[in-house]
């Protein structure tokens, strides 16, 4: 007998009949000895549609009450669930973020967990109830809900794994595992069987959907067992997992985001200290930056360009404009028409040439380069966004999966 952690997203729950198929699973794995802790996402589009019910009433609502508002669609989510799991004849109880002892940071919106008081779940388990939980969510030492940010349920699962020292921890979603590229738009992808944390956390951050990034992040500190599978169809996963035996793939994905903007800032003095006073000035604004590239401009100047989230480009802006005259910038120009493609895999260590075989099929489906960032196990490329779905198939195309 073991204890597995298992998380749903909103697809999973979004009505009656996924509602009763989640708890077809959840109890056959009861049934099987396990003790069982579900975690819930909120239903289909309840979270959006709790967004466009607030921007009616306040366009610019406080993010404390915005994350009052949004932790009732998990709410909604583990009650009912529950009253399927108990129609079924089984022992179940569902609790909130606090009830399960989700300590937060005050961050609202955007939260990390500082621990789990675990107390409350353990003396449920010990019950030998089905434990379910509400994903994404918790308090902070003020008693006020918070809530995790994008793919927080999967953070929660995940955070639930490691302090409750689960066997295993199952990301249940609407595809059957992890692919080499988005199946929706790449017809030859191929699903993975196994792919390591480092390989993961890579794909998850350049844009893949399956897995959020912090929850693999999670997952690696604390070497917790993962596997991503499908709700829908009865058929193994992928295991997430630090040694894997594929090595002979070069590439394990090719990924492609378009939520992203390319930041330039020109004309700055060609002198020390001018990078540090830019980006520790993002940094305190918790803006993120992604790809960087100074270039030498003219006259003792040079150009710094970078990216960031399309959700924070407003705020990058107008931070680099109040302090321009501080990095004594000429101008600061912001481009929305970009996107992200990138390929992933520990293999491309120890092959040369990776990166000429995915610029040449780039090169051949006439698509231009504007930007390059590499590490050991990924390359990634800032290209015109119009021609995403063309490059993201022309680059999986290029390499043998």
């Amino acid at each position: 007998m073991g204890l597995i952690v298992q998380k749903f997203g909103g697809s999973s729950v979004k009505d009656t009949e996924r509602i009763f198929n989640v708890a077809r699973i959840v109890t056959e794995t009861y049934s099987k000895g396990n003790n069982v802790v579900v975690v819930v996402s909120a239903q289909g589009d309840t979270t959006d549609d709790l967004i466009a019910k607030a921007a009616e009433i306040n366009p610019n609502p406080s993010k404390r009450e915005m994350d009052v508002l949004l932790s009732t669609g998990e709410q909604i989510s583990i009650s009912l669930l529950a009253m399927a799991i108990e129609k079924m004849g089984f022992p179940v109880i569902s609790l909130t973020g606090w009830q399960a002892g989700f300590k937060t940071n005050s961050n609202y919106s955007n939260a990390r967990i500082r621990r789990i008081e675990s107390e409350r779940l353990q003396v449920e388990l010990d019950k030998k109830n089905i434990v379910i939980v509400a994903g994404f969510q918790g308090i902070n030492r003020y008693d006020d809900i918070t809530t995790l940010g994008r793919g927080g349920s999967d953070t929660s699962a995940v955070a639930l794994a490691a302090s409750l020292h689960a066997d295993l921890c199952q990301i249940y979603t609407d595809v059957d595992g992890v692919y080499t590229a988005d199946p929706r738009i790449v017809k030859d992808a191929v699903k993975l069987d196994e792919i390591s944390f480092d390989e993961m956390l890579e794909l998850a951050t350049l844009g893949a959907q399956v897995l959020h990034n912090r929850s693999v992040e999670m997952a690696k500190k604390y070497n917790v067992k993962l596997e991503v599978l499908s709700s829908l169809e009865d058929k193994p996963g992928t295991q997430v997992k630090e040694v894997i035996k594929m090595e002979k793939m070069l590439i394990k994905g090719v990924a492609c985001d378009d939520d992203v903007a390319r930041v330039a800032i020109i004309g700055l003095p060609d002198q020390p200290g001018i990078a540090f006073k830019i980006f520790s000035s993002l940094a305190k604004r918790k803006i993120n930056v992604d790809i960087i590239l100074q270039s030498i401009g003219r006259d003792n100047t040079k150009d710094i360009s970078f990216t960031v989230p399309m959700s924070q480009k407003d705020a990058a802006l107008i931070c680099l404009e109040e302090e321009k005259e501080l990095f004594k910038a000429q101008r600061v120009e912001m481009d929305d028409t970009v996107a992200k493609v990138s390929i992933v895999g520990a293999g491309m260590q120890s092959n040369p040439g990776v990166a000429a075989k995915m610029f040449e099929a780039l090169f051949e489906a006439d698509i231009n380069i504007r930007m390059i960032s590499t590490s050991e196990i990924k390359i990634s490329v800032l290209i015109d966004k119009s021609q995403s779905r063309r490059a993201l198939v022309a680059v999986h195309n290029a390499f043998d999966f």
